[in-house]
């Protein structure tokens, strides 16, 4: 536990404006911007939605589109077809049930088209204060390479970090591991010479400062 406060404490300081990079006002639009970056970037993301929650951002608007429509705006961001299905499917039970409103539970969420447990954690601590683990590509690469846990999946990751990490981190570390993973441990060739927790990492001391990719 102490040498994870550590690595988290020396992260904090690297990356002081760790948040999310998704951009939203309402937690419909996030809700709709995390089903987007499923396998894209959040560049990318941000670049879709800028003109498309000019145009729609409440799930009445959506609800009321065709497949057809949702995919023309966000086809550049790859998986428009099936996001679009799970976009409608999801505006439209957000309509009908919920009076709109985006539910504030994980169990509920989930239950949603295109939600999964990242997609509903990202919502939970972004948008509801809620200390959630939301393990993403960036999150499971570096803290498996860190050796925060040793893990095959995403969820198993989740369960794992979320035993390893103090409840009251869980959110803010989420955005740190994406940070780092985004700038310094990247998949292809992470930096580790200018990473400021290599001594702490089990990949940079286990002599993998290589390039490879794990």
């Amino acid at each position: 536990m102490k040498e994870i406060n550590k690595i988290l404490d020396v992260l904090e300081d690297t990356y002081p404006d760790a948040k999310c990079e998704l951009n939203y006002t309402t937690p419909f639009e996030l809700l709709i911007a995390t089903i987007l970056s499923a396998q894209c970037t959040d560049v990318r993301v941000n670049k879709v939605t800028k003109s498309l929650f000019e145009k729609y951002n409440t799930p009445k608007a959506f609800a009321n589109l065709s497949i057809e429509e949702i995919s023309e705006e966000i086809k550049s961001c790859g998986l428009y077809k099936s996001k679009s299905q799970k976009i409608k499917e999801t505006s439209q039970i957000l309509l009908n049930d919920y009076n709109e409103e985006v539910p504030n539970t994980l169990e509920e969420l989930i239950k949603l088209p295109g939600v999964g447990r990242k997609t509903a954690n990202v919502v939970l601590s972004n948008v509801f204060n809620v200390d959630a683990m939301a393990v993403d590509t960036h999150v499971f690469r570096v803290s498996n390479r860190i050796g925060i846990v040793n893990t095959k999946t995403p969820e198993k990751t989740e369960f794992e970090l979320m035993d390893a990490i103090p409840k009251i981190r869980w959110s803010h570390a989420h955005h740190l591991l994406i940070f780092h993973g985004r700038r310094i441990c990247k998949a292809r060739k992470p930096e580790c010479e200018i990473c400021p927790i290599k001594n702490d990492c089990n990949y940079y001391k286990e002599g993998n400062d290589n390039g490879e990719t794990t």
